[in-house]
């Protein structure tokens, strides 16, 4: 029986760079069998004949790319001659052999993912957070320990890497792992991350991740009531750290800043704002966004209160904040010692703010957004769970409303 070949030149829409060309893409068939892959080339789209596969027109781009196409059949066609010549089967396998160098070393993903993240490293302060990198190394970490315990193997080649490589990833995390939906989703997104640097260097032709649909459930943020603020804001504390942990926490929950944000505020971030009181200017470390915020009374408070303090005077700090590890474990104990029956932790204080100090006493959703530095006001609905106590102020007035009606009506 004859063997069917047949050689088919295309660009792809879903490959489009940077500069809006289409990649140029092959495909070979043989007895009914696909081998795809780029060609290298890239075109515009209205300059594409697809009826006749080259690139319209006698230009000496056009005589470039249709040159290289036409090398590429001459190259499909030795390969042909080849394995007719070493009296070997006409397969797509042994045509991808040849075609694309099968021989040649693999790429292969733990050296691809720490690479980028030593990269990431390099960057640091600049275009990545410490906790970005951290992410980044616990998920390397858990795909070192994943092909061990899948594959009993310390790397894989990326072309290895399918569909079915990634549902036993997140199966992994959520099983062995003990990970929640949301972790076991975040650890893949970072997967995804490092998949697509290798789809954009056209290392792997195909997306792995094309069908995957990992969702992360919104889950209820944790904060303190006002009762509870007051709680610990106002409790006596013998152990110095103790309040000093305090005191940084209770400035958190009036500013809505996060733990790396406060960690470097420096005096230079207090100025003047519209309304003539100080205010903090500063952008996030997450984001890069700018936060404005109008002191408190307490907030500036507290401010005062460190101002002579050895590692503000020493480090141009504004307040003298501890490691956050150190800064968790002190407020877990507050939390015990003040009668506070949730796991208090630093980024707890942000919920606060958002919530019962801003939200609860009716200011607009869209200010606490702008406060909080963030760039779209659904991050800040995340963040901001209007508790039921506005609800019953807001229901209060409407009932007001109605039975002034109602009266208005009857009279």
């Amino acid at each position: 029986m004859k063997t069917k070949i047949t050689l088919h030149f295309y660009t792809k829409s879903t490959k489009m760079n940077a500069d809006g060309k289409l990649p140029i893409y092959v495909r070979l068939t043989v007895n009914g069998q696909r081998l795809e892959f780029s060609s290298k080339k890239f075109i515009e789209k209205s300059k594409w004949l697809p009826e006749l596969c080259k690139m319209k027109g006698s230009t000496e781009e056009a005589r470039s790319i249709n040159s290289y196409l036409d090398m590429i059949k001459s190259k499909v066609l030795g390969a042909e001659l080849e394995l007719l010549h070493k009296n070997e089967d006409l397969t797509i396998e042994n045509f991808q052999s040849i075609l694309l160098d099968k021989n040649k070393k693999s790429r292969m993903l733990i050296s691809i993912f720490q690479d980028h993240n030593n990269k990431m490293r390099e960057l640091l302060g600049k275009q990545y957070a410490h906790g970005t990198l951290q992410r980044f190394e616990v998920t390397l970490n858990h795909i070192k320990k994943f092909l061990h315990w899948k594959y009993n193997s310390t790397d894989i080649s990326i072309d290895k890497i399918d569909f079915a490589f990634i549902t036993e990833l997140e199966f992994y995390l959520r099983s062995v792992k003990n990970c929640s939906n949301n972790t076991a989703v975040k650890y893949v997104r970072n997967f995804r991350k490092i998949i697509n640097i290798c789809l954009n260097n056209d290392w792997i032709e195909k997306n792995p991740f094309s069908k995957y649909e990992g969702k992360v459930y919104e889950v209820d943020k944790e904060f303190l009531s006002e009762e509870e603020i007051r709680k610990i804001y106002s409790k006596k504390f013998m152990n110095t750290r103790l309040e000093q942990v305090r005191d940084i926490f209770i400035f958190c929950c009036f500013t809505g800043l996060a733990y790396i944000d406060v960690q470097q505020l420096r005096k230079d971030h207090l100025g003047i704002g519209i309304d003539g009181n100080k205010w903090i200017f500063k952008n996030r470390q997450k984001t890069d966004t700018r936060s404005k915020i109008p002191l408190l009374p307490i907030a500036e408070e507290l401010i005062m209160k460190y101002e002579t303090h050895p590692k503000c005077i020493n480090e141009d700090r504004l307040l003298p904040v501890l490691s956050n590890q150190k800064m968790n474990s002190y407020l877990k104990e507050i939390g015990d010692v003040c009668g506070i029956n949730k796991e208090i932790t630093f980024h707890m204080a942000r919920h606060t703010f958002a919530t019962s100090v801003t939200l609860t006493n009716g200011v607009p959703i869209e200010s606490v957004s702008k406060m909080l530095g963030h760039k779209s006001l659904r991050t800040t609905q995340h963040y901001a769970k209007i508790v039921d106590k506005r609800v019953s102020d807001d229901m209060a007035i409407l009932k007001q409303k109605l039975a002034f009606q109602t009266m208005a009506q009857s009279s």
